[in-house]
């Protein structure tokens, strides 16, 4: 097909899809459905092809996201049936004033993002998220943007997540150094797009806290006096929660320091530290620490796992169906084109690498794929620039693929369903600040090449 073509049915299955969930209303499943076989068609794929490349995106996306979604919901209603989630929402709150909440939870959301894939910072704190909003009657906005904008901004621009890890060895650069400017970039870019967007945020979209994680402090009896019930301590916890970021923390250093040994304990840490596997071991983890920490027995224990699956099965279907659209787009041969298009821009090629990250994010809906994609177009470009702008151009690409989530990206449907908010909501505020975080991320990488 023509270039022209498939940049058509990519915008055109856009814009229908948002129509039909704005519009007519349809249940987004359905609309995401409609929309990535309709575009497949368009684009070239065929009928057959279409299904096939949709159902494909469906059963990966499933097989990685969905597995830590479910892992995810049952950690979170086992952190709040056990009353762990309440004692970590009091020492956050007891110990900051409602001006340094939104402050805090972008620490909160940086430090456990630095180690941890996205979705899995998402599920682990969304919790937390909404019950400090609950707890604190702070504007849901002021509390969600900041964690969400620390996880983020680690997601694309810090080892040792995948994304610069990447691009990191595509393009020959410094781990150490990289790592270094990252962070230098994220502390701002955290500020910017965390506690100070998440002001403006909470302006624009006024929502109620979901009624999810409702927990023992939140409810009061016959006489309205709030119920109090055995909990885990603070240190509990918070050993429950790190578990898993620890694990793969130790998975990315091993992969850092002895990438190709057979040590037993790099194989120990490659197992573990498996989001799927960390994950699924905090909720054992969980059943005993926490558990037993709020007097829960096998009884209880058993109506909380069991309670915590059917709330999110909306969620998983959405977001399954986010990861086949966005493999029909890749399918399609669209990134190839942008690609094409603008491998011989005379553009400075710092904020080339940028353009070309965003412009395949855009299109594809996956950081993963802008990253891999922008960093083999701009590998001979940086053999021949100094070992401090080659890991310039890795935090370029990081921050560039980033840019609009949108339809097209399963993590927008995992952060507006479990917020609750609808998809003009979710596109002014969640869109919103990823598009910031990429765009102070660009500054702070062109700011830095003017002075290292």
């Amino acid at each position: 097909m023509s270039n022209a073509q498939l940049i058509t049915a990519a915008i055109v299955g856009v814009g229908v899809i948002i129509a039909l969930i704005t519009w007519l209303k349809l249940h987004p499943f359905l609309a995401l459905a409609i929309g990535a076989i309709g575009v497949g068609i368009g684009a070239g794929l065929g009928p057959a092809n279409s299904v096939k490349s949709f159902t494909t995106g469906f059963g990966s996306t499933m097989g990685s996201v969905g597995l830590l979604i479910g892992f995810g919901a049952m950690f979170g209603k086992l952190l709040a049936d056990s009353g762990g989630a309440d004692r970590v929402v009091d020492t956050l709150v007891n110990r900051s004033s409602d001006a340094a909440l939104p402050w805090t939870m972008g620490l909160v959301g940086a430090v456990i993002g630095l180690p941890m894939f996205f979705e899995i910072g998402v599920v682990l704190l969304i919790p937390v998220i909404i019950l400090v909003a609950r707890r604190s009657g702070l504007p849901l906005m002021k509390i969600a943007i900041p964690t969400l904008a620390g996880l983020s901004a680690m997601h694309g621009l810090v080892p040792p997540h995948p994304g610069p890890l990447i691009a990191i060895d595509a393009l020959k650069a410094n781990l150490g150094l990289t790592l270094g400017l990252g962070v230098l970039i994220a502390i701002p870019t955290v500020v910017i797009a965390g506690p100070l967007f998440g002001k403006l945020a909470a302006k624009w979209v006024d929502v109620p806290v979901p009624d999810l994680f409702q927990t023992a402090e939140d409810e009061t009896d016959a006489d309205g006096k709030v119920i109090v019930q055995q909990r885990p301590s603070f240190a509990v916890t918070m050993v429950a929660i790190a578990l898993p970021v620890v694990l793969m923390l130790g998975k990315a250093l091993g992969d850092v320091v002895a990438e190709d040994s057979k040590w037993w304990l790099k194989t120990g840490l490659d197992f573990f530290g498996t989001p799927v596997i960390a994950l699924g071991l905090a909720v054992l983890v969980g059943l005993v620490l926490l558990g037993r920490g709020g007097g829960m027995d096998r009884a209880a224990l058993s109506k909380t796992l069991e309670s915590s699956l059917p709330p999110i099965a909306g969620i998983l279907l959405i977001v399954g169906a986010g990861g086949g659209f966005k493999q029909v787009l890749i399918d399609t041969g669209i990134a190839n084109v942008i690609a094409d298009a603008i491998k011989d821009s005379s553009l400075p090629v710092l904020l080339l690498a940028w353009i070309v990250a965003v412009l395949i994010r855009v299109a594809t809906g996956s950081a993963t794929v802008a990253t891999v994609t922008a960093s083999g177009i701009l590998a001979p470009v940086a053999v021949d620039l100094s070992t401090t702008h080659v890991s310039l151009m890795v935090l370029a690409i990081g921050s560039g693929s980033l840019f609009l989530s949108h339809v097209n990206d399963a993590g927008f449907w995992l952060v507006k369903e479990y917020l609750g908010v609808t998809v003009v909501q979710n596109l002014k505020t969640w869109t919103a600040m990823e598009c910031i975080i990429s765009v102070c991320g660009l500054a702070g990488v062109l700011a830095l090449s003017v002075v290292v």
